[in-house]
């Protein structure tokens, strides 16, 4: 999820490129229509060809309509096409619960019960209905195929230092009950500052502590060090590594907070490619071919960052460090509306609320595809022929994460992009509706009550 604080007072002042007839035209010439039959994601299949790592964003993260173009097309492409991972913006240890339960293993009965580590705000976030079909789906379709076919269920994001902590120390306790103390020893360093990481990092940066980081990372050496039993563990040991990474890497990010916005926006991003690259080589090993993986996080993490105000600032993140990893074996596809209703929040670890859209601001990307006037439509960038140019003309482009801020929207939620250089393929709905949540905390209408948050991602 974006951080808060990501995008206040970024957007400098521009003069708005203007929509031509012209453009207009090239556009609506390129745009594939959506029309909700079965043949709508054929474009975006034969755009994807033999792409390994097909990214697929959000404009923003309370959104049903992207979570179930996103599920649909992920159903085709493990069904049809050889994927075998949904990667997603979440925390590791969590969706490894998931993961059993798509699996046949575990221990919940539903796929709601599978969701139940996912508590930490917005729980909104993959504790909806949307999520519940897709999980539901993946264990259909595991039950029916053979172990090499079946696809997991997998958390990129760093922000569970606690919870991975006690994944390593709880697979240590099976197999080796020493290493586990010596773990448990290293891990203690954390304890004094309680389960709110953001407490250890403010006290390191402030001076008032020392950092637990040579611990953090002693821990993963040790770890990595460690070979499979056998085989029934390198898929228990890999899981555990992942952690103990991530808690190294979760104890750099929280110090980060406090020292600088791109350092620990760069800190998580390349933990999150990281992440996926592991999981990837894992994969590929266990089976003998390339791994292919579908992600599944916000537009601002998988943009091209390159194409950005962002990037011109400092900024890089997962979109673009795959494809500079990976190459044409990366296919990235970004999502738009103009107007709707949206799951979020009017202040951080605030409830879940239904709130109304602005209409996107005149200029805007969002705006221009309104004019469009398709309704909802899919966009390939190397279809785009001489539009490409007005296209590539920086413009705003809307982001809004788990808050949302209508009353500084303008600095709280857009940022200038080259749209065509960030994404190989872009979904435009005009109108979108809010996600189903399964909380009862969460999804009540919004009532007239004023924002209290200066920003609001």
């Amino acid at each position: 999820m974006l951080h808060p604080a990501h995008l206040v007072g970024m957007v400098p002042l521009f003069d708005e490129p203007d929509i031509s007839q012209d453009l207009l035209n090239g556009v609506r010439s390129a745009a594939v229509p959506l029309t909700g039959a079965a043949a709508d994601l054929d474009a975006l299949i034969e755009g994807i060809g033999d792409a390994r790592f097909v990214l697929l964003g959000e404009a923003t993260h309370g959104t049903h309509e992207f979570y179930a173009l996103r599920a649909a097309l992920t159903r085709q492409l493990i069904a049809e096409h050889g994927f075998t991972a949904v990667a997603v913006e979440a925390d590791w240890p969590d969706a490894l619960r998931v993961n059993a339960f798509v699996h046949g293993e575990g221990n919940d009965p539903d796929e709601e019960r599978a969701l139940g580590d996912f508590q930490r705000f917005p729980r909104w976030m993959w504790r909806n209905q949307d999520t519940v079909e897709l999980v539901r789906w993946l264990r259909n379709h595991n039950a029916s195929q053979p172990p090499e076919r079946q696809a997991g269920f997998y958390g990129l994001d760093l922000y569970s230092l606690h919870a991975s902590m006690r994944a390593v120390v709880d697979y240590l306790e099976q197999v080796d009950p020493e290493a586990a103390q010596r773990a448990r020893e290293r891990y203690a360093c954390f304890e004094r500052f309680g389960d709110d990481p953001q407490h250890y990092g403010h006290a390191v940066a402030s001076g008032r502590a020392s950092p637990c980081e040579a611990k953090a990372v002693a821990q993963l050496l040790e770890l990595q060090r460690r070979p499979p039993l056998h085989a029934r563990d390198v898929d228990a040991r890999f899981f555990a590594e992942q952690n103990a990474r991530l808690a190294r890497n979760a104890e750099a990010y929280y110090r980060a907070m406090y020292a600088g916005r791109h350092e620990s926006w760069n800190l998580r991003d390349t933990h999150m490619a990281d992440a996926a690259d592991a999981l990837a080589g894992h994969m590929s090993q266990k089976t003998g071919r390339p791994a292919k993986m579908v992600v599944w996080a916000h537009n601002s993490h998988l943009g091209d960052a390159r194409a950005t105000q962002l990037g011109d600032q400092g900024e890089l993140n997962l979109g673009q460090l795959l494809r500079q990893r990976h190459g044409r074996a990366t296919y990235n596809v970004g999502f738009t509306t103009y107007t709707g209703t949206v799951l979020a929040a009017h202040e951080w670890d605030g409830p879940g609320v239904r709130r109304k859209i602005r209409p996107a601001l005149p200029g805007s990307y969002e705006h221009l595809f309104h004019e469009v006037d398709l309704g909802r439509f899919l966009l390939r960038t190397k279809d785009l022929g001489e539009a490409a140019s007005g296209l590539r003309e920086r413009r705003l482009e809307r982001a809004i994460g788990v808050v949302y801020a209508p009353r500084t929207e303008r600095w709280s939620h857009y940022f200038l992009a080259d749209l065509p250089a960030q994404f190989d393929a872009v979904v435009h709905y005009d109108e979108t509706w809010a996600l189903q949540p399964l909380d009862a905390d969460a999804g009540h209408e919004e009532e007239d009550a004023p924002d209290t948050y200066p920003f609001g991602l």
